[in-house]
């Protein structure tokens, strides 16, 4: 079960062109603000990723606008977040071992930076409609071996209502309201 003060965010490389042509990608785009948003009401830390921005592009800019004044995406060259010395550098300082994952592609980056997490000891949430590949087959195959690799498969509401715990949470109106949309 997720403790909001064991808690981080991950958002994975939803960038460019690519963020357009995912399964689903309004969807995703929908989840990806909804999660931020609800991170924030909770306090939770955020890292994001950008992969190879000088190739893919940077950030969409509906989620880059949520997240640049608060912090700055980590640049990666690996497909796992978790061989990225700047990544492991502020895994470490948020000091979280609870991690929601969500982001692009199930398949690639999503897939091996939790596969490394979880190896590493890390608790990891992924929300399946929260990540996004390009062809569906990709992606449901990325969740099913997830999920026979021992990874914890959830969804938004599901996450958010765990880390409610309950409907007295002061916080229960702001963040329910993200899901409603």
């Amino acid at each position: 079960m997720l403790e909001i003060e064991n808690t981080a965010l991950l958002v994975i490389d939803v960038q460019g062109k690519l963020a357009s042509m995912v399964h689903e990608h309004e969807r995703l785009l929908l989840h990806v603000q909804y999660f931020i948003k609800a991170s924030e009401a909770f306090d939770l830390p955020i890292l994001w990723t950008e992969q190879a921005p000088d190739k893919i592009g940077g950030t969409v800019e509906s989620i880059k606008n949520l997240l640049i004044s608060k912090i700055k995406p980590i640049h990666k060259r690996s497909f796992s977040c978790y061989q990225c010395p700047e990544f492991l550098e502020q895994l470490k300082k948020i000091n979280k071992r609870q991690i929601i994952v969500i982001g692009i592609e199930t398949h690639v980056c999503v897939y091996q930076t939790v596969r490394d997490l979880h190896a590493h000891g890390y608790q990891v949430q992924l929300i399946a409609d929260a990540v996004s590949s390009r062809h569906k087959f990709d992606h449901e195959i990325a969740i099913a071996r997830m999920r026979n690799e021992g990874i914890t498969i959830t969804s938004a509401e599901m996450v958010i209502c765990e880390l409610l715990k309950t409907a007295d949470n002061p916080k229960f109106k702001q963040v329910m309201a993200y899901i409603k949309k």
